[in-house]
């Protein structure tokens, strides 16, 4: 299989991306990875060799809305990831071959290796897998297969991480996640229904960047992505600590956009990046619309009740619970809330970038012909709620 030859950095200049815009997604990049600018002119460099990823792209149980989410993401937009970062050689959504020619152009990726294995939806094991099969096979047998000869397989969305709603109890199609098959090689979780695209272009480009995938907590998901409560980057945080909750939809709180977690907001218990990428383009996200976080990032999110309150003692030391019943306390604005928030917001984000870089080591070296200082040492471990 033959690729072009000139460099995905060339490719995209030539389509009309100018180089004020290409170096703007590189910092953008760089962001949504949690390290300091300065790796922008890294991922610019690594994106000007020459190489096309291969990526075979399998649908198991799923409804489609990772592959819809994809499909709608930008800087850069699908087209772009699909033209000129990879060479999605199989996708039943996207690509243009059926049938036979669908599945040879699978056959020649697969045997070729060298390919990153994307894989969306769940794998059914009851009564030997019957409740999802494609061309008489079952879901397990193919993934096995696709996994075989890849570099690192990428579980996208919550039925392919965790099992999602196919996993619900009471399970009748015995679901489970991806990590639960493939356990001889990589696989990196980017959970979510549906994922937020951007969290999966930058997997991409650390991949090319670095040549291995991000550092991951012990749920397999990337840091950069969900190393830190939704509760602490949350926009309705001011709120929250000062005791002022929304009691019922519509009433004077929802309008002036206090706190939901009495309305079952799970970002006390939810590690993602929401408040912070958002979706469509960063334009909002479900809590910024006035819903409560249903914990879409989490294993078995769907047997949890939707709006009902979590214990926060199971999740939050006690010295981050609201201060409720104070004297002193006043009645807090929503502009001083957005001030509150927004604070807390760049506080543990900016603590967030710069502990990645000492976590992962990152920051140091940036490349393999820059030797610079450390940034920092020793372990990490993340603790997540199970």
């Amino acid at each position: 299989m033959s690729y072009p030859r000139e460099s995905i950095k060339e490719t995209l200049l030539q389509r009309g991306v100018s180089r004020r815009d290409f170096l703007k997604f590189c910092t953008l990049m760089a962001g949504a990875l949690a390290m300091p600018k300065e790796v922008a002119g890294l991922i610019d460099r690594a994106l000007a060799s020459a190489r096309r990823t291969p990526v075979v792209w399998l649908e198991l149980q799923d409804c489609a809305g990772c592959s819809e989410a994809f499909l709608r993401s930008s800087n850069p937009t699908a087209a772009e990831i699909v033209l000129d970062v990879l060479s999605v050689d199989y996708h039943e959504t996207i690509m243009a071959a059926a049938g036979k020619q669908a599945e040879e152009a699978k056959a020649a990726t697969i045997k070729a290796g060298g390919y990153l294995l994307v894989v969306e939806g769940s794998v059914s094991l009851g009564d030997d897998g019957v409740y999802c099969c494609i061309g008489g096979r079952s879901s397990e047998d193919l993934l096995r297969e696709a996994a075989a000869n890849a570099v690192a397989v990428i579980a996208v969305g919550n039925c392919a991480t965790f099992g999602g709603i196919p996993k619900a109890s009471p399970n009748p199609t015995q679901a489970v996640g991806v990590m639960d098959i493939i356990t001889d090689k990589p696989v990196l979780n980017i959970p979510g229904c549906p994922l937020n695209p951007v969290n999966l272009t930058a997997t991409v480009v650390h991949y090319l960047t670095f040549g291995a995938l991000p550092e991951m907590d012990k749920l397999h998901r990337p840091l950069f992505a969900f190393g830190q409560l939704i509760h602490n980057n949350c926009e309705r945080r001011g709120h929250f600590d000062a005791g002022e909750f929304v009691w019922a939809w519509g009433d004077a709180g929802h309008r002036a956009g206090w706190c939901l977690y009495k309305m079952g907001c799970k970002g006390p218990m939810s590690f993602h990046n929401c408040p912070t990428v958002r979706y469509n383009d960063g334009t909002s996200w479900p809590i910024g619309a006035g819903h409560p976080c249903i914990g879409c990032s989490e294993p078995g999110f769907w047997d949890v009740p939707t709006y009902e309150p979590i214990k926060l003692q199971d999740y939050l030391p006690p010295s981050s619970y609201p201060q409720v019943g104070s004297e002193a306390q006043k009645p807090i604005t929503a502009e001083g809330a957005a001030l509150t928030g927004g604070a807390v917001g760049v506080i543990v984000g900016a603590a967030l970038a710069f502990g990645y870089a000492v976590m992962t080591n990152r920051a140091k070296g940036i490349s393999p012909e820059v030797n610079t200082k450390e940034a920092g040492e020793g372990e990490h471990e993340e603790s997540h709620p199970e």
